[in-house]
């Protein structure tokens, strides 16, 4: 697949302003050059193009917020000097597998102020006498090279350190879940309580309301009988009481 189709492929329906990761490793690229990354990518934070044939940084575009910059099993051999005016924010460097011999190569790099890592692993340029500390007298802003330091400690894994931080919020998280789990029982006690209280409310308002309906139906019965009595030619003298007896 060439670069082209991977970029719009990665893109997923987004913007190219919307990304700040892109993975491009193992794509082919065309004569060497990158093609297909623009400007508009202005939210990059990370790239990578890992073992895509490029021989030339030369077609990157300008990518101000850029940290962290993967170029690693390429074919490059020079032309570094564009990456200050591409990516003045570069903190990470990966050129390691690439045609570096000399230290006149990397020596554009420091122009960038913010680079605290750089990798030059399998490089041809590692072979020289005193490489470490010309590398470290030639760009006294780096902090690591080749994943360590001056004092040859090892850099510490970034993505290491924030899986281990999440594994700490999971942990207090389920801390939180334990708490809350314990302090429930009283809380389901006090709504089933609750919850009975209403249901007994509930049942006195019915006990009521029936009460007070059957006394309605029995007055409305007596005055329909007494209504009806009244109209026999019969009848001179009602007795109410005697009414209210024989109804049921």
């Amino acid at each position: 697949m060439d670069m082209k189709k991977r970029i719009h492929l990665e893109l997923r329906n987004r913007t190219p302003s919307d990304v700040k990761e892109l993975v491009l490793d193992n794509c082919r690229s065309n004569e060497g050059k990158i093609e297909g990354l623009t400007d508009e990518f202005e939210e990059l934070e990370f790239l990578s193009t890992i073992n895509v044939g490029l021989t030339t940084v030369a077609h990157l575009p300008k990518l101000k917020k850029l940290k962290k910059l993967e170029l690693s099993d390429n074919r490059i051999s020079g032309g570094l000097e564009v990456l200050a005016d591409k990516c003045p924010n570069l903190t990470h460097l990966n050129l390691s597998g690439n045609k570096i011999k000399d230290l006149s190569t990397i020596e554009p790099l420091k122009e960038l102020g913010s680079l605290k890592s750089l990798d030059l692993f399998n490089c041809e340029v590692t072979n020289l006498n005193e490489y470490r500390d010309n590398v470290f007298k030639l760009l006294p802003q780096l902090t690591y090279l080749d994943g360590y330091d001056k004092e040859d400690k090892e850099a510490p894994d970034s993505d290491a350190e924030v899986y281990a931080e999440g594994l700490d919020d999971e942990d207090e998280d389920e801390d939180d879940e334990e708490e809350y789990d314990e302090d429930a029982p009283p809380g389901d006690e006090e709504d089933e309580e609750g919850e009975d209280d209403e249901e007994e409310n509930e049942e006195e308002e019915e006990e009521d309301l029936s009460g007070e309906v059957g006394e309605t139906m029995n007055c409305n019965k007596i005055l329909n009988m007494y209504a009806a009595l009244s109209k026999m030619r019969s009848v001179k003298f009602l007795d109410l009481n005697f009414i209210c007896i024989i109804l049921p």
